[in-house]
């Protein structure tokens, strides 16, 4: 259990944080009370919401090593969350141990800790920067991390796109990494989709509202407007189970994944 008592300077414990509602359904320590509270409401609903997080993680993992495998070696995983091995970094640099990983997240919590446990190793630059400012990212990802956006490079937008408001520009944001990208580079994303549970849906958009882990559900087709101009690789806009393949049960809260590839 986490020390509800060490709290860090700017941080809110008495409001759930989407990062560590997460951790704790991966089975960290990192969280707060509220964001167990959180968490647990959800599970009395969907049970197998752990299962799904361990589902997105997956998914998380193949897409940089599909995109390492097709030779990308920089990686922006934005909204990274609390650190969680196997990381991002441990994958890329599996297959090329020169791979750079910018691990970005705006919650001071989790970059107090990606700084306690990823500074010091070759290539990973945690980021304290928010996904609303695309900008800001993308020119403190050229400075202190040495992405070279002239390569291709992997843009992560796991368990991200869906703590976007519409009045905070999803496409936009998405947009503005896309034009950032060189030719062959990739994006994976998921997204909670409105075909999930409606009592679920209800439940997680009432306990979450005027917080930081705000959910909004969304279709497959307005997730594939935000994606204009990339390639949707196969099997397209799916279930993250369905895109892992092997018959994985499924789950009261779909969750969408994708990876696509810049022409």
């Amino acid at each position: 259990m986490a020390d509800d008592k060490r709290v860090p300077e700017g941080v809110d414990p008495s409001r759930p944080n989407a990062a560590r509602v997460y951790d704790y359904l991966l089975g960290g320590k990192d969280n707060y009370h509220i964001d167990r509270m959180v968490a647990e409401r959800m599970l009395e609903v969907a049970p197998d919401n752990r299962m799904l997080a361990w589902f997105s993680r997956q998914f998380l993992l193949q897409a940089v090593r599909d995109a390492a495998e097709a030779g990308v070696r920089q990686f922006l995983d934005i909204g990274a969350g609390i650190p969680t091995a196997p990381a991002v970094h441990e994958v890329a640099q599996k297959i090329d141990p020169t791979a750079l990983v910018a691990s970005i997240d705006y919650d001071p919590v989790v970059f107090a800790h990606a700084n306690a446990l990823l500074s010091g190793i070759p290539g990973v630059t945690p980021i304290l920067a928010d996904a609303r400012d695309p900008g800001d990212i993308l020119a403190r990802a050229r400075t202190e991390a040495g992405i070279d956006f002239q390569r291709p490079v992997a843009v992560l937008l796991v368990g991200l796109l869906h703590f976007i408001m519409d009045d905070e520009g999803p496409g936009e944001i998405v947009a503005c990494f896309r034009d950032a990208m060189a030719p062959g580079s990739y994006l994976a994303f998921t997204h909670g989709s409105i075909d999930s549970d409606e009592h679920f849906v209800t439940q997680t958009l009432k306990d979450t509202v005027g917080t930081t882990a705000q959910f909004v559900f969304r279709s497959p087709t307005q997730v594939a407007e935000f994606l204009h101009g990339l390639d949707i690789l196969d099997p397209g806009i799916v279930t993250v189970q369905d895109w892992l393949g092997g018959d994985l049960p499924p789950t009261v809260l779909n969750i969408m994944a994708g990876l696509c590839r810049k022409p």
